[in-house]
């Protein structure tokens, strides 16, 4: 048969669509043209395919060979496709049967010598074939990542000779089975490590539980950084579809092995990270560290050293959960559903407000240093709390009372209540929403409203403190909103933004 047709998978953000690698031989002077807008990479694997054919003591055409990579319209870049063009190429000349490529997709990069490379974002893949109902064949060193879609049949290869024999019916390969390796969870810090700082463990629980962002604010060496890292021990586990997603974002940004699924991320960028660096781009668009925190938590120290620039793109997704990346071609889209955690000190110098009286920043100085962050920015940060200095005592091998355990347990009651009820968590409610679950008594509303004009507060901030008491009162069972909610959630505003 002179021509043959093989399934494989592009990657276009965190979603792999469906490619078919097309294979014609035909008479003429042996030449072979790539078509199907291929990117450099993709065309260098001409080269890559016919030495790898031939090292493999296979037979390589000496015909005029057309690929093509359709649709014809989805740029194609990397190395994936190589072992999907090599396949087209010897079932087109009659080596395999063309039949056995009917019901499987194909991922890898070939070496020179007909070995299997591994391929980034095969997980996306692994998932849109299992949809599609086909089998997947991946290099050895990918089929544990292709595993994670359950119910798929995977077939891990090594040498490109060994999959020519399987599909000729000479040596049949099992459908690989999952050693398990990636279910290795880390545990997390303990909230007992942190010593005092009552305020702030309850500031974090309430974060928590309503999956509120959080300011800390407070002096070098307080415990906002420590604090800040014991959040993703609090959070419930991630559910199978959460997992699954983190997962596959890991996949498409890194071949390193997805060590920690399903823990929850925790990113913790420099604060001289870039606009880039931060939601994603390129002129291959990859995802940044607001879509590796997705479903995780991003914290984010020393947050007025940040480029304000920086900071300001973090307003849309903090309240659409996604981001989207425009390109001359194409828009990609990533998810961004982080919560955020940002911790900073009060002045430049760290030390106002200090007993001792050691801050010497001017009036000016601590108003450039506040300017940095803009009033919209604070605006969608829910919860904001002042972390004091404790007093002294060297002793770490003490409890500092409550333990993650007994607070992620409290954490998971909360938001079971919050799931029941509205099918997401307090932070995430909309506005019609917003007025089914966060009613509250006449007297009440007036005497929000009296304290909102106060403390000259807009609107949405209005809304994410009755966000936040809706919080308060699913930590304590109960359903209605009451004004002991109301107060503790105004603690947690400052009084202008």
């Amino acid at each position: 048969m002179s021509l043959a047709i093989v399934h494989s998978r592009a990657q276009v953000g965190v979603v792999a669509p469906a490619v078919t690698v097309e294979a014609h031989l035909a008479n003429g002077l042996p030449a072979l043209t790539l078509v199907g807008l291929p990117e450099a990479t993709v065309k260098e694997s001409k080269d890559r395919v016919r030495s790898a054919i031939l090292n493999s003591r296979l037979d390589f055409p000496a015909r005029r060979i057309t690929l093509n990579l359709a649709p014809a319209d989805l740029p194609k870049d990397g190395g994936r496709f190589d072992l999907a063009i090599a396949l087209g190429i010897l079932a087109a000349s009659g080596q395999i049967p063309a039949v056995a490529l009917q019901d499987v997709e194909c991922l890898g990069e070939l070496a020179l010598s007909g070995a299997l490379r591994p391929v980034q974002g095969v997980l996306p893949a692994a998932l849109a074939a299992r949809d599609a109902g086909r089998a997947l064949v991946v290099p050895r060193e990918n089929a544990e990542e292709a595993c994670l879609a359950s119910g798929l049949k995977v077939f891990a290869v090594e040498h490109l000779l060994q999959l020519v024999a399987h599909l000729n019916g000479q040596e049949p390969l099992g459908p690989y089975k999952s050693e398990g390796l990636m279910l290795i969870s880390k545990p997390y810090p303990d909230l007992s490590e942190v010593q005092g700082q009552l305020a702030a463990k309850r500031a974090l629980l309430v974060a928590a539980a309503g999956a509120h962002n959080l300011l800390f604010s407070g002096p070098p060496g307080t415990g906002k950084t420590l604090l800040a890292s014991r959040l993703p021990g609090l959070l419930p586990p991630l559910d199978e579809r959460e997992a699954l997603e983190v997962a596959a974002i890991q996949s498409v940004a890194s071949h390193v092995p997805l060590n920690s699924w399903p823990q929850r991320p925790f990113r913790h960028p420099h604060h001289s990270a870039s606009g880039a660096a931060l939601v994603g781009g390129g002129s291959r668009p990859q995802p940044g560290e607001i879509t590796l925190a997705h479903h995780g938590v991003l914290f984010l120290d020393e947050l007025p050293e940040f480029d304000r620039r920086v900071l300001e793109v973090l307003r849309e997704p903090l309240e659409s959960g996604e981001i989207v990346i425009a390109r001359a071609r194409d828009k990609v889209r990533f998810p961004a559903r982080f919560q955020l955690v940002a911790a900073m000190n009060p002045c430049p110098c760290g030390y106002l407000g200090e007993p001792s009286g050691r801050c010497r920043c001017s009036s000016d100085q601590i108003q450039r240093y506040r300017n940095k962050l803009s009033g919209p920015l604070l605006d969608r940060i829910d919860l904001h709390l002042t972390v004091a200095r404790e007093a002294t005592a060297l002793n770490p091998g003490k409890p500092g009372g409550d333990n993650s355990t007994d607070a992620a347990a409290r954490v998971a009651e909360a938001r079971e209540r919050q799931l029941k009820r509205q099918g997401c968590a307090n932070a995430f409610l909309d506005l019609p929403g917003l007025r089914q679950h966060c009613r509250l008594s006449t007297e009440d509303e007036k005497w929000l409203e009296i304290a909102c004009e106060r403390l000259t507060l807009s609107l949405r901030a209005a809304h994410r403190l009755l966000k936040v008491a809706r919080t308060l009162a699913d930590l304590e069972r109960v359903e209605a909103i009451g004004r002991g909610h109301l107060a503790e959630a105004l603690q947690y505003r400052p009084s202008s933004q």
